[in-house]
């Protein structure tokens, strides 16, 4: 072959770039630079172990250069056969990449089997046939609009049944009175547990605030600032000394329970009783429901100029139910009284609502599932037949996906667990049922191992 041939097979070829620029243009798996190596093209684990590799050459006399020199040649091919090269800074023509594709396919076929086992595992799950324990709790008063239960980090669950406030264990079901009110006209209508479960906030119908030790029993202090009872408190999440309140005088109040003046703010936007509370997980919102039928959304930073971020005036009855999802920071989940029925889901960056479902009965309490993407809900009165028991509803289609019935009489409340996989409700005929709803898959009907524990009403809170 000739100079002048060889020449023109050189231009004609894919990495000449100046001749190619001027022919018809080759089609690249990956589009790359000249000067900028591409890393998705490299072997960067051969290429290491070549730059590395400290192993002193060994000379065996029994085999000549050629031999070793075939041999090495072999060692430093790439995975098409062809001489390895550290730097790729261009993609080959597409016929000339298979392996590369085959690790694409191979991620994909991945992708998609952990996808398919997801799906299994979702339909495998069901819900629970019954309660896996139910507890007696006398006197525990028919009040739609007190919030009466809590469930702590410590996993102690504290409920005010009349006159009294108890604490019950649920590693070894050990029941403990906290205090006892005196006087009939007074006695706890709201009740939180701090971020670290040492301190317990109790609302009272006479307008007190208190906290309490729940180690010592004692009483630490008294918070002032409302003069009508007090339906409900919520804990700042990230801020630990930051209490906040909302009583039937209207009032919404800022609680610094480090220093003696304790009344940080206070927020008089609603026009009726403040009915529920709820700090964001990330301790920068503030969400408030009342019987006016408005939600409102407070910046932290700006609560002392009583200005809310958003005004939600969509439900049609007192809202007392309300619950951050976990999983996205910004989406807010609030539920209507008897007339209204409707759980609504709130866009709280954009002021939006993303999905507005009817279920044709008051919702009492709403907690999502922080193990799957569903959302619970806790039903009372409802004209249709509809009400007294719990929803499972799939997140963010808002389908329903079972239902758990209550039975005897309309659900008061409900609290979850510090592990996420039990729900309790506290219901109006006195007792405190505990569904394993939110627990982990299993095949077949899901029986819960604590069904023939207490089918019936024998365990007493006190």
């Amino acid at each position: 072959m000739d100079h002048q041939s060889r020449l023109s097979r050189l231009l004609e070829t894919d990495w000449y770039s100046p001749r190619r620029l001027l022919g018809s243009p080759t089609d690249f798996d990956f589009q790359g630079d000249r000067f900028i190596p591409n890393r998705s093209l490299m072997n960067l684990d051969q290429a290491h172990g070549l730059l590395t590799n400290t192993t002193k050459e060994f000379r065996n006399p029994n085999f000549n250069d050629a031999y070793r020199q075939k041999v090495a040649e072999n060692l430093n091919l790439d995975s098409e056969g062809k001489p390895f090269r550290m730097l790729v800074f261009r993609g080959s023509p597409k016929s000339r990449r298979k392996s590369y594709r085959l690790i694409d396919e191979l991620r994909r076929e991945d992708a998609e089997a952990l996808r398919n086992s997801t799906e299994q595992i979702q339909r495998r799950r069901q819900l629970p046939k019954k309660e896996a324990r139910i507890l007696d709790a006398p006197n525990l008063r028919n009040d739609y609009y007190s919030n009466m239960m809590d469930w702590g980090r410590n996993n102690i669950l504290a409920i005010a049944l009349g006159l009294e406030l108890y604490l019950w264990k649920q590693e070894n079901g050990e029941v403990q009175k906290l205090l006892k009110v005196t006087g009939e006209d007074d006695f706890p209508t709201s009740i939180s547990w701090s971020q670290d479960a040492k301190t317990l906030a109790v609302g009272y119908m006479a307008s007190k605030l208190q906290l309490w030790d729940a180690e010592t029993s004692k009483l630490i202090r008294n918070l002032e600032g409302h003069d009508k009872r007090v339906a409900t408190a919520s804990w700042n999440h990230w801020n630990g000394h930051i209490l906040t309140s909302g009583s039937q005088d209207k009032s919404i109040i800022n609680h610094d329970i480090r220093v003696s003046n304790n009344v940080t703010s206070r927020i008089n936007a609603h026009t009726a009783e403040v009915c529920g509370l709820k700090w964001s997980n990330e301790g920068n919102l503030l969400a408030s429901g009342g019987d006016d039928n408005l939600v409102h959304v407070w910046d932290h930073s700006k609560m002392s100029s009583s200005k809310c971020l958003h005004r939600f005036r969509d439900h049609r009855a007192a809202v007392k139910a309300l619950a951050w999802c976990p999983y996205q920071f910004n989406v807010l989940a609030s539920g209507g009284g008897t007339q209204d029925g409707c759980i609504k889901i709130w866009n709280v960056q954009k002021g939006t609502c993303i999905h507005s479902v009817d279920t044709k009965a008051q919702i009492c309490g709403l907690e999502w599932n922080r193990h799957h993407k569903e959302i619970l809900s806790g039903h009372g009165f409802s004209s249709s037949g509809d009400g007294q028991k719990l929803c499972l509803w799939k997140y963010p289609h808002m389908t329903k996906w079972g239902e758990l019935q209550h039975q005897t009489s309309r659900i008061l409340e409900l609290s979850q667990s510090p592990d996420g996989l039990t729900v309790v409700s506290a219901a109006a005929d006195e007792t405190l049922r505990f569904w394993e709803a939110f627990g982990p898959s299993g095949s077949g009907d899901f029986v819960s191992h604590l069904d023939g524990l207490l089918s019936l009403k024998v365990s007493p809170i006190r």
